[in-house]
């Protein structure tokens, strides 16, 4: 009997191309939406593309209300309010429109709406999620407007939970927007930092889903392509934010690593979720220091896997070649080689950094490293994050 035996599970319908933001009317049509709340984040809410999409719904008679209380890590305050906007507002779907945060708390709002649990007993752990009710989740179209999370194409949101200072995946299959719209265009005025930090995420989710253990050849496949274009494009999009080429295959490497890593992640995520939620910084930012001490951690049981996306990608030297292109990436991006770069004032005690490690030995993507993260593992890789030795 064969050993190669797993499950998989692949995205919905996505409308991709410049120009598609003005299919929105008939994407909520066909979703069976008719009076959505749309979900933003409050920096993006005061920007013209924002004002611009909204110009479509009225142009359709789509009521609407615009709902902008969302932290770059959502907290379980801003889903209250969002919830307490669904309901006020009669709203029977919801349009998530942004970055990740934005994305993510626009589903947690559709999913959590007609439940009577806390959202908490709805982490993805186990077989958790069959405990919500199924008919009450609302419909979901997504709009991303960053290049990073993939949020649009995954059936989990990310919150964190401020008790305990860690950040929760709440998961259920039907968080799946029904409709993405990625349209590159919305995604030219974003700054360079944001550029940057988002692309890194979906390095971040190319690589690490590629090197999780486990047999999942098409998500595989679809990493390794990820890899590539991100290789190719982020620099060029960093460089030029109005390169349209360049932000629509980042869009493609963004929706492919959420793709891919239902395969798994790994460390890279599991000591960045914990520095998000004690530090409140910004998330594919976080993964990028992290991901060259991580890299030479797994060496010795990712080696030819990375030999061979190495060349896949056109970069020469193997291993240490492709370590190498990951530094130089990162200095390209302006990504902070260290830790106390990215965090200013940044003083960590032995208490503060046994609470990282603990934190991330039992975060849900460190089973999905290919070397063990032990306690031990952990406090040597945030030392190092510190230190810059690779």
């Amino acid at each position: 009997m064969s050993k190669l035996v797993s499950k998989w599970n692949y995205p919905t319908t996505v409308r991709f191309g410049a120009g598609r933001i003005s299919e929105l009317p008939d994407a909520l049509a066909a979703t069976g939406i008719k009076k959505p709340l749309f979900v933003t984040d409050p920096g993006l809410a005061k920007l013209p593309v924002v004002a611009s999409t909204l110009k479509i719904l009225d142009e359709a008679k789509v009521p609407y209300a615009v709902f902008s209380d969302v932290k770059p890590n959502p907290i379980e305050s801003n889903l209250t309010a969002g919830i307490a906007a669904f309901k006020k507002g009669k709203h029977d779907g919801v349009i998530a429109f942004g970055g990740g945060s934005a994305l993510d708390l626009g589903k947690l709002i559709a999913f959590q709406a007609g439940q009577t649990r806390p959202v908490w007993d709805f982490e993805d752990i186990g077989d958790w999620w069959t405990r919500a009710n199924t008919d009450a989740i609302a419909p979901i179209v997504a709009v991303p407007t960053t290049a990073g999370t993939g949020s649009e194409v995954g059936r989990a949101g990310v919150i964190t939970h401020e008790e305990s200072h860690t950040k929760k995946v709440i998961f259920h299959p039907k968080m799946l927007p029904g409709i993405v719209i990625a349209d590159p265009a919305l995604s030219v005025g974003m700054p360079a930092f944001i550029t940057a930090g988002t692309g890194m995420d979906a390095l971040a989710h190319c690589l690490e889903a590629y090197c999780a253990p486990g047999y999942h050849p098409m998500a595989d496949g679809i990493a390794v392509e990820g890899v590539r274009l991100v290789f190719e494009n982020l620099p060029k999009a960093y460089a030029n934010g109005k390169d349209l080429t360049a932000r629509a295959h980042m869009m493609s490497a963004a929706a492919m690593g959420a793709t891919a890593f239902q395969k798994g992640l790994g460390a890279i995520h599991s000591l960045s979720h914990p520095i998000g939620a004690l530090y409140d910084t910004h998330h594919g930012m976080t993964n990028a220091v992290f991901m060259p001490y991580v890299l030479a951690f797994n060496r010795d049981a990712i080696e030819g896997k990375i030999e061979r996306l190495a060349a896949y990608c056109g970069i020469k030297g193997g291993f240490d070649g492709f370590a190498k292109a990951i530094i130089k990436l990162r200095k390209e991006l302006k990504v902070p080689h260290t830790l106390d770069g990215l965090i200013k004032g940044l003083d960590m005690d032995k208490k503060r950094k046994a609470l990282i490690a603990d934190m991330a030995i039992v975060d849900p993507t460190a089973g999905g490293n290919p070397v063990k993260l032990t306690k031990k593992a952990a406090l040597s890789l945030l030392e190092n994050s510190l230190s810059g030795t690779v």
